[in-house]
């Protein structure tokens, strides 16, 4: 029982640790110290929700409808490309004040915007139910299936925990606009070439 929970902890902690839409966002909102914990428990519900679908078979619905993977690619592209032009748009204006003083946008807002991260990106889908459903099938079905489950699903809630309120270790870096702008300016071009990826 223990050896498939590390396994699955330790696969579902690397297949998320890359620095990709949703991380990005959970890094800037932590940095703003603004609804940290609800984002973090949106995010890694939404995983745990996944991974589940993951290991019990979600293989079963993308046979029965091929063309979903496609679908999902086109709106998280879009997604990511208007998002992205707008961290582009904010760094332009270099307006940060309410960054700065740890503002942001609404509640319903963050976790809104937070959601679309998680479920408009076809990635999250590969890693979670794909990859990870793929190797959950190295265990019989059962306790064991079930433990490696188990640890994929606590990885997701260490990790955005982890990242949302670590985050407010680098807050004496960023207060001052420029070390915002060229945040911003990253994610920016991080969310052009994730939308790139999907629909290439």
């Amino acid at each position: 029982m223990i050896t498939p929970a590390l396994v699955g902890f330790a696969t579902g902690f690397s297949l998320i640790l890359a620095i990709g839409a949703q991380n990005a966002f959970v890094l800037r909102q932590g940095l703003m110290r603004q609804y940290v914990f609800w984002l973090c428990l949106l995010c890694a519900a939404s995983d745990a929700i996944l991974i589940t679908a993951g290991f019990l078979g979600f293989g079963i619905i993308v046979a029965q409808f091929p063309n979903l993977p496609i679908v999902m690619a086109w709106g998280g592209a879009i997604f990511l490309f208007v998002y992205g032009a707008m961290r582009f748009l904010a760094a332009w204006k270099g307006a940060y004040a309410m960054q700065i003083e740890g503002q942001s946008a609404g509640l319903l807002t963050t976790l809104v915007t937070g959601a679309a991260f998680t479920w408009l990106n076809p990635h999250v889908y590969l890693d979670t139910l794909g990859l990870i459903g793929a190797i959950s099938t190295d265990y019989p079905a059962g306790s064991q299936r079930t433990a490696f489950g188990v640890g994929a699903v606590l990885s997701s809630f260490v990790f955005f925990f982890g990242l949302g309120y670590g985050a407010r270790l680098l807050t004496p870096i960023f207060q001052s606009a420029r070390a915002w702008r060229i945040l911003d300016v990253v994610i920016g071009v991080v969310m052009w070439a994730l939308a790139l990826k999907l629909i290439s």
